[in-house]
């Protein structure tokens, strides 16, 4: 019965650790080469004149989630922030950075277009859009040019809505979670009206009717349940085998070699579990 409390100890231990590398470095990591790779692709389309416009890429199918579709750039006196941001708000997708939910339209075209981030985990793209005020200015740039946006309001869930817009203007929402990182009170919504004039946006093939629960915000993906329950039997796989080796070489020579191990898949099992948690934290 010891036996195996330690190997259950031991397993919660490494998932423990490996939220708190998680948290402290793996995410802000996973983050950063995520974008820099998204950056080189964006760049290839944009002078290739192939990114994205609308629902439909340049071949008439789907624009795939996780694809970068522009650059979304804030600098203010509070607020410092440039990211590619790409198709999709999932869980999954938005580990890759800020997403632009798929039944919107583009930024600066004509209309309302909805950008969700993540507030604190896998770097936190959006986790200082609380500190953005009324004036403030946001920048995107996609296949069509750059756009100049100014922030009209803040809201939480259940306040007011902003004035609707009127013909041929467009505005840019942004969402991420609300209150004490990783203990959400709701979702923040950043309203922003757009500064001159709207482009064309293409005819929509589809409305939020046919998007998945998940890519709503604040939502769940259990598409992430397989991968975790896959890491989490490789890791306690491993500290069996680990305890069990223990015995016959000793406690020294069996943690130098098992340490690394224990500490790479513990991590792998949290970054998994991260994508179960609401999309925004």
């Amino acid at each position: 019965m010891r036996w195996w409390v330690g190997v259950v100890w031991l397993v919660l231990s490494a998932i423990l650790l490996g939220f708190v590398a998680h948290v402290s470095l793996v995410g802000s990591l996973h983050h950063a080469r995520s974008q820099f790779t998204l950056y080189q692709e964006l760049r290839s389309s944009l002078a290739l004149a192939t990114a994205p416009l609308g629902q439909l890429d340049v071949d008439g199918v789907l624009v795939p989630e996780g694809t970068p579709i522009g650059v979304l750039v804030i600098e203010t006196d509070t607020v410092s922030l440039s990211e590619v941001f790409v198709q999709g708000t999932t869980a999954e997708v938005l580990t890759l950075g800020p997403g632009h939910r798929r039944d919107t339209v583009m930024p600066g075209q004509v209309g309302t277009s909805v950008i969700m981030g993540r507030q604190a985990t896998f770097g936190g793209p959006f986790g200082s859009l609380s500190l953005l005020r009324t004036g403030d200015e946001i920048t995107v740039i996609t296949g069509q040019g750059a756009s100049t946006f100014e922030v009209i309001g803040l809201r939480r869930e259940g306040e007011l809505l902003p004035i609707p817009l009127d013909e041929g203007e467009g505005r840019l929402e942004l969402i991420t979670a609300d209150g004490t990182p990783f203990v959400p009170s709701g979702a923040l919504h950043i309203d922003a009206d757009l500064v001159g004039e709207a482009f064309e946006a293409p005819s929509p093939v589809f409305t939020k009717e046919v998007l998945e629960p998940s890519e709503f915000a604040m939502v769940t993906d259990v598409s992430g349940l397989i991968p975790t329950l896959f890491w989490a039997q490789l890791l306690f796989a491993a500290i069996v085998v680990i305890r069990w080796v223990r015995s016959r070489w000793g406690i020294w020579q069996t943690w130098i070699i098992a340490t690394p191990v224990v500490l790479a898949l513990g991590a792998a099992t949290a970054s998994s579990a991260m994508t179960l948690f609401p999309n925004l934290l």
